[in-house]
């Protein structure tokens, strides 16, 4: 399905009445969302109601900030303020491993916040998941028991601003940088079609979302070559329309334990 054509219908969605308990299973984690300003755009904020409307029980929520601020702390204590106004919201803090201490930072993710993951933005950050520092970012958090989320892009290079031109992440190598490190448990953000059947193929042990799997019964397509319990519900919000995600499982044949999975079930799994 053409880009704009897809985020046309999810503006039709959006705007129509979102469905019912009896239309859909109770529950969701929303595994990518993201609160604080955006660096180039102006984006609604996530707020309780919004969760919810859209019977949102957990929002893993990371930062706009962590883009580009070189306080990693700061921007990880700020957001844990955000979170703390909704029992739905569960702060993700960032780490740049090309920062100093950012070792310190990782600490106080997993001991001083509680932390369940962390986010990763290697393209915006400087670094490849080939670099030695990744892999030992990767070690390190898996020690402190956190999950890790990659993030593979934010948005595609033709709508971003000529100043701030960054490609996705290169996923190749991610797979051998996984062996040195057989305990971690890793998440793909934003991960498309064209990445997960090249770059990520062989490497079926990370956890992806359905952001910006497009295209006709993606998700159901997507099914036949991905584990169905690697694969959890993300919306990408508020950059994404949020009922973008949600038309998705709507269009796509699945069965029960399918959608109980990607919607919770997975998610929770990848949580332990």
């Amino acid at each position: 399905m053409n880009r704009r054509l897809f985020l046309t219908q999810a503006a039709a969605v959006s705007a129509a009445p979102l469905l019912t308990a009896a239309d859909k299973p109770s529950g969701l984690v929303d595994c990518n969302l993201h609160l604080g300003p955006h660096p180039t755009r102006a984006l609604p904020e996530i707020d309780e109601a919004f969760l919810a409307k859209r019977d949102i029980t957990e929002a893993w929520a990371g930062s706009f900030e962590a883009l580009l601020h070189r306080d990693m702390g700061a921007v990880n204590e700020r957001l844990v303020k955000r979170c703390a106004a909704s029992s739905r919201l569960s702060a993700v803090g960032s780490v740049n491993p090309r920062l100093p201490a950012w070792q310190t930072d990782l600490r106080l993710c997993a001991e001083k916040h509680r932390m369940p993951m962390i986010r990763l933005y290697p393209n915006h950050h400087g670094y490849t998941v080939a670099d030695d520092v990744f892999a030992q970012l990767l070690t390190e958090a898996t020690k402190l028991k956190l999950r890790v989320q990659i993030v593979a892009q934010l948005e595609d290079q033709r709508t971003q601003s000529p100043l701030m031109q960054v490609p996705p992440v290169d996923l190749k190598p991610l797979a051998e940088a996984m062996k040195k490190v057989p305990e971690s448990r890793v998440m793909v953000l934003n991960a498309n079609a064209s990445m997960i059947t090249t770059a990520l193929r062989g490497c079926t042990n990370v956890w992806l979302d359905i952001a910006m799997i497009e295209g006709v019964a993606g998700v159901e397509n997507l099914l036949t070559s991905w584990p169905a319990d690697k694969l959890c519900f993300g919306s990408h919000a508020p950059f994404f329309y949020w009922e973008s995600a949600a038309l998705k499982m709507q269009e796509s044949v699945l069965t029960e334990d399918q959608q109980n999975g990607i919607r919770l079930g997975n998610a929770r799994a990848l949580l332990g």
